[in-house]
């Protein structure tokens, strides 16, 4: 039996161009993009289909302009008649695409998730100057080791266990020199590959702590509500829906390891899902998905071509 979880993509996803194909082809994500630039007083999409690459890239912005590609998706399927809540058993979304998998399941506005994620990005990006912190993807060791070579790395410096996104493939955060250290470490502890990632801030780690107590404020001051569908959560890797443990656990999130790895494995074991639809910009939790449970169906939906399959598919 078909049960199905849609994710939601997280930083990293971005690029140029992105959503300009669902707003040349669909009313409902021009809608879409339309609250998301009244709701955060900005042009976000004029950033988002001709760039450039480096004002898109800024936190702030990649954070919401994932999101609002994320719903246009949800929103365009609706308009199709495809329901969320008839289609899928769980939500799930990576680091800020909880944000958008909350959205999409009716816990916040399209307004208020936008004006969140810009908040989280800004706060985010205050939390550490720029150069003071890092992250890196330590390929071809599992948790465990990551986890030793972040705590060898760490001395009086913070290097924390970031993102657990596939087996073989973890990424450390925290002060510069600790991460920089923790290359060396880690390459001698059998990495295949031990490299700097493009960001501009070391998220999920103990550093974001005064981002936390930001999003602690904003999320006080919005309602969520409970969401049509468990949210398989990035700190527990189990699902919830109570509104202030949704409020809580996305407090938590700033600083906390996104367990992706888990999450999957929860929902592809405990959570009966067959089928993993990844919706909004991009194909990475698809290959993650693939990596972590090479017998569960995955599926990018991201453009035109890509909604008419998938609502041919859940139509059949």
């Amino acid at each position: 039996m078909t049960k199905r979880a849609f994710t939601f993509p997280g930083q990293g996803s971005q690029a140029v161009g992105m959503g300009k194909d669902l707003a040349a082809a669909y009313h409902e994500a021009r809608l879409v993009f339309q609250e998301v630039d009244e709701a955060l007083g900005q042009r976000l999409s004029a950033i988002m289909f001709e760039g450039p690459d480096d004002i898109l890239r800024l936190t702030e912005n990649a954070q919401p302009a994932l999101m609002a590609v994320s719903l246009a998706v949800v929103r365009v399927l609706e308009a199709r008649g495809i329901r969320l809540a008839d289609h899928a058993a769980y939500v799930a979304g990576h680091s800020l695409g909880e944000y958008s998998a909350l959205c999409a399941a009716g816990s916040f506005s399209l307004s208020d998730a936008a004006r969140l994620l810009k908040t989280r990005g800004q706060a985010m990006q205050k939390a550490v100057p720029v150069g003071h912190g890092a992250m890196a993807a330590l390929l071809g060791l599992d948790l465990p080791t990551a986890r030793a070579v972040a705590a060898e790395a760490a001395g009086d410096d913070v290097c924390d266990v970031a993102n657990d996104n596939a087996p073989g493939q973890v990424v450390i955060s925290g002060a510069t020199a600790a991460v920089e250290r923790a290359l060396e470490i880690a390459k001698a502890r059998g990495a295949k590959r031990a490299l700097l990632l493009p960001v501009s801030a070391p998220f999920h780690c103990s550093l974001m702590q005064p981002a936390a107590e930001a999003m602690a404020a904003a999320l006080a001051e919005v309602t969520v509500n409970a969401p049509v569908v468990p949210l398989v959560a990035n700190v527990l890797a189990t699902p919830i829906s109570d509104p202030d443990e949704i409020r809580q656990r996305l407090v938590e999130q700033v600083t906390g390891v996104v367990r992706w790895t888990e999450s999957v494995t929860w929902l592809t074991g405990a959570g009966g899902v067959t089928h993993l639809a990844e919706l909004g910009t991009g194909k990475v939790l698809t290959g993650l998905a693939k990596r972590i449970n090479g017998e569960a169906i995955a599926t990018a939906v991201g453009t035109p071509a890509d909604i008419d399959a998938f609502v041919a598919e859940l139509s059949a």
